[in-house]
């Protein structure tokens, strides 16, 4: 651990007692209570030993279903990785169903990340909470402490669904105006929706329910690496080209005439 990083550790045991901190590829997350969030995005701002004057990004997080796929990536075969036959998650919901808990969390559901630079450390810090309810995600918005979370946070809003409360113009930003539901959610189907189309009846552009199958785009990939291969399988060299010994050598007749 770098020295830059053990003393923003200590800053911030001093600052917050008790917190918790998570240190992984040269970097902390601190995770702080939807409750204490503004209190503690201000001193991350103001305390001399810390400093974070910038709000580089901010997302959401979406748990449900976190570590699964569609489909056994570890335990493959020589002809590549299993077929994803039966769902394992909610890639093939249709319009209209609703997907199920498989597994019960540690944690609710939803989270947002905070991403925060000190200018006068050059040092970085990731802080994360958690939405109570995962029904009606809420968290406090932070742009009374960085102006930066404006589009941040309708962002996180339009593609997650996470509310951020007293944030003063809280609309979509990406997603069309009439678009149901959000996108980046687990539990919404990849195959959306609606779908658009021309109307040359209506001479306009409508709306219409989904005509396509939910499926799950399987890779069917072949890698000569034996984390990929069969148990005990190895990569053999190429053969070389075989050649008669019982043949003797003999040299191509010669023209007439040549010497």
């Amino acid at each position: 651990m770098s020295d830059s990083l053990a003393n923003l550790g200590e800053a911030l045991q001093r600052t917050f007692a008790g917190c918790v901190l998570e240190r992984a590829c040269g970097e902390i997350t601190l995770t702080v209570s939807a409750e204490e969030l503004l209190q503690a995005m201000r001193k991350l701002r103001d305390e001399p030993a810390l400093r974070f004057e910038q709000l580089m990004d901010l997302a959401a997080v979406d748990y449900l279903h976190y570590g699964l796929d569609e489909w056994a990536a570890e335990e493959s075969t020589a002809m590549g990785f299993s077929r994803g036959v039966e769902s394992r998650t909610t890639g093939r919901l249709k319009f209209g169903d609703r997907a199920e808990e498989i597994r019960p969390l540690p944690h609710p559901r939803f989270a947002v990340v905070y991403h925060l630079l000190s200018l006068r450390y050059n040092r970085r810090l990731r802080v994360k909470v958690y939405a109570p309810d995962n029904d009606m995600p809420v968290v406090a918005s932070v742009i009374g402490v960085w102006e930066s979370a404006d589009w941040f946070e309708r962002e996180a809003f339009d593609l997650y669904g996470v509310l951020f409360e007293g944030h003063p113009d809280l609309r979509r930003i990406l997603t069309d105006y009439g678009f149901i539901g959000h996108p980046f959610r687990k539990d919404f189907p990849l195959i959306g929706n609606v779908e658009m189309r021309y109307d040359p009846e209506k001479k306009r552009v409508i709306y219409q329910p989904v005509t396509i199958e939910p499926r799950v785009l399987v890779p069917k990939v072949v890698r000569h690496d034996n984390r990929y291969m069969r148990k005990g399988w190895k990569p053999q060299p190429p053969e070389a080209p075989k050649t008669d010994a019982a043949t003797p050598k003999t040299d191509a007749p010669k023209p007439a005439g040549a010497k």
